[in-house]
């Protein structure tokens, strides 16, 4: 959120850190740009689910757009030059827009918490409306938590940031922006991680345990036996086979057949199992990238917001409030990295867009 915008050095020192701003500027646009797009042209990519990441690319742009090269600006020129209107507008897009994406995080969290744990019932109501009503809550939210600081910031000639008078104010826009979303974020998370875990590890122990009854044919199957008969067919005579099907089934009765299937059966299960494991592993290291960006990202910024209010005298240098800042602003970079890299759809989605495939 908004930066205090005074750096002191060399000109050489200010070209080169305007420079890689713009860079860091250029790149979350294009990269949300691009995910905007993939899902607009995609018809894989139509889910209601993506149509949070969407939302979450809309406003990690509207970052990328409105708050960033105001940033730079006010960094570069060492003071505020675009007046009091001008100042008090970037601040309600920054705070709302750096604000909502945060929720944005926390809105995501809890539709694949429930996606996983209630997979059937939530797959009905998982409809576009149910989507675009848990956007249009995020952005409600969000204005309802930037408005107040706003309304009772300190105003100072020649700067445009925001200082709490109080340390009630203070902890309302810090917690309502980041401490509640962070620790629900957590929460759900870690269940999801719990739950995905628990269904692989079930799976792969129907996998390992295939059921035997005397003679019958044991069973590889990626579902779990319903019934007894599932796994053990009636045996026919073998003098009367009737049938092209009990002609095989009385071939694979022989001691050799049986043993070559149960070996088949047994290496099925093992690439099974590491297949299950390895989806485990990568689940486990997507939920950490996620939570490990965001809270790299923004957790300084929100500490530094609340030491600062306690204790006057604690303020960091402004190139230390700068980084704090800008480290916030690079989480809507490093989301439209995370939330689709993992994902094959929206990875072919990506290099048909590069390539210019025309494929609606």
């Amino acid at each position: 959120m908004a930066s205090n915008g005074t750096y002191a050095g060399k000109p050489l020192d200010v070209i080169i850190l305007s420079l890689t701003l713009s860079i860091l500027a250029v790149l979350t646009t294009a990269m949300n740009c691009l995910v905007i797009t993939a899902i607009i042209v995609t018809r894989k990519l139509h889910h209601p689910a993506n149509y949070l990441i969407c939302s979450l690319a809309v406003t990690d742009l509207l970052v990328a757009v409105l708050v960033m090269p105001f940033s730079i600006v006010y960094i570069v020129m060492n003071t505020w030059v675009m007046g009091e209107i001008m100042c008090n507008i970037w601040l309600i897009v920054d705070i709302t827009c750096c604000t909502c994406s945060i929720l944005h995080l926390a809105a995501i969290a809890v539709d694949r918490y429930r996606a996983i744990t209630d997979a059937v019932e939530y797959s009905r109501k998982r409809t576009s409306l149910r989507a675009a009503i848990m956007i249009s809550v995020v952005w409600l939210l969000s204005i309802v938590v930037s408005l107040p600081p706003m309304l009772l910031r300190r105003q100072e000639e020649n700067t445009c940031i925001i200082k709490h008078d109080n340390i009630g104010s203070a902890l309302y826009s810090t917690f309502g922006a980041f401490y509640i979303p962070l620790i629900l974020i957590l929460i759900l998370y870690y269940k999801i991680y719990r739950a995905a875990k628990t269904l692989y590890n079930r799976r792969a122990s129907c996998l390992n345990k295939p059921e035997m009854n005397g003679h019958m044919l044991p069973k590889c199957s990626d579902r779990e036996p319903t019934s007894p008969d599932t796994l053990s067919p009636p045996e026919k005579s073998l003098s009367e086979p009737s049938t092209e099907g009990d002609r095989a089934r009385i071939t694979v009765k022989s001691p050799k057949s049986r043993s070559r299937r149960e070996r088949s059966c047994r290496e099925q299960s093992v690439r099974r199992h590491r297949i299950s494991s390895t989806r485990e592993r990568k689940a486990a290291t997507t939920l950490g990238l996620i939570l490990g960006a965001f809270v790299i990202c923004w957790l300084p910024f929100f500490i530094h917001e609340v030491i600062v209010t306690i204790c006057e005298s604690c303020s960091l240098s402004p190139e230390m409030t700068n980084f704090l800042t800008w480290l916030g602003y690079l989480n809507s970079l490093i989301n439209p990295l995370i939330y689709t890299i993992f994902n094959e759809d929206f990875k072919r989605a990506f290099q048909k867009l590069i390539k210019c495939k025309n494929y609606l």
